[in-house]
């Protein structure tokens, strides 16, 4: 069995809780989740990848077993996300590293590498948006509404996503087999949602998600310039982000692969076998990856 380590680490003040696996000189995949979950959505693929690579799994301030300040006490932003992210992947002495990111991990992985083109050997993008184009109105539209103003009835509509229902759906919609995800995941993420502040927090980072669309040029430039390695491997029964998100990638990488999977947005749940094969015939493919 392959050991993974559960680990903490000071970052700014602040105790980041991260998953390890994987020889320490070997190449680096660092796994970067979304809402509203943590790392305990790659509990099965860190094992499964941590033979040839060096696996780091952190959870975001705020999730999963990460400190979780107040909204007075920490300005939730994604651009200070990604300095966290950035300071935890410097003490760890990680310098070179394949990115997967999956819904909020993207645009904390998409600041990372238009800060440090440099560092990024390879991107797997799962159901993790870089393009308008991904966006599905019929979910977008309550955060976007939000966005633009603060009303009770705003929201009203966006606390909808915190709640037990709507967390279920997000592991559920789009899976054909839905006896294959285990209720264990949405319990586990709802329970974490529940915790006193952490509301707060969250409605934080709905409102700051707009900051993201506009840095997409930036990220198609980078893209088009750097030519990283892309592998868009995604759920196409997704109702957050569409498979129109993971075609779009082939416009500033015409190399990459892209691969629609039947299931959702939490596609380890139900198809993790399909994934973790596309990922390892991927950086087999990648130079010097390992």
């Amino acid at each position: 069995m392959t050991a993974v380590h559960h680990r903490y680490l000071s970052v700014q003040g602040q105790q980041l809780f991260y998953r390890e696996a994987g020889p320490a000189d070997a190449s680096a995949i660092v796994l970067l989740h979304g809402f509203p979950t943590s790392s305990f959505m790659f509990r099965n693929l860190i094992p499964a990848l941590a033979g040839p690579y060096h696996v780091i799994a952190p959870d975001h301030l705020g999730f999963g077993l990460s400190d979780a300040p107040s909204v007075e006490e920490f300005d939730y932003t994604f651009d200070a996300l990604a300095e966290l992210t950035a300071g935890l992947l410097e003490q760890l002495g990680i310098a070179r590293y394949a990115l997967y990111v999956h819904d909020y991990g993207a645009p904390i992985g998409w600041r990372l590498a238009l800060a440090n083109p440099q560092a990024i050997t390879a991107i797997i993008t799962q159901n993790g948006n870089g393009y308008d184009a991904g966006f599905l109105d019929s979910f977008w539209k309550t955060v976007w509404d939000y966005q633009r103003e603060q009303t009770p009835e705003t929201e009203a509509n966006i606390r909808a996503a915190l709640t037990l229902d709507v967390t279920k759906w997000q592991y559920l919609t789009g899976v054909p087999d839905q006896s294959l995800v285990s209720p264990d995941t949405w319990h586990h993420d709802f329970a974490l949602l529940s915790r006193a502040g952490n509301d707060a927090i969250q409605l934080k980072l709905f409102r700051d998600y707009a900051t993201n669309p506009p840095m997409y040029p930036a990220l198609h430039e980078y893209l088009r310039r750097n030519l990283p390695p892309v592998l868009a491997v995604w759920g196409r029964g997704d109702q957050i982000f569409g498979p129109d998100g993971a075609r779009a990638f082939a416009e500033d990488v015409p190399d990459a692969e892209i691969h629609l999977l039947e299931g959702g947005h939490f596609l380890l749940e139900s198809a993790g076998d399909q994934v973790t094969e596309l990922i390892l015939g991927f950086m087999g493919r990648v130079p010097n990856a390992r």
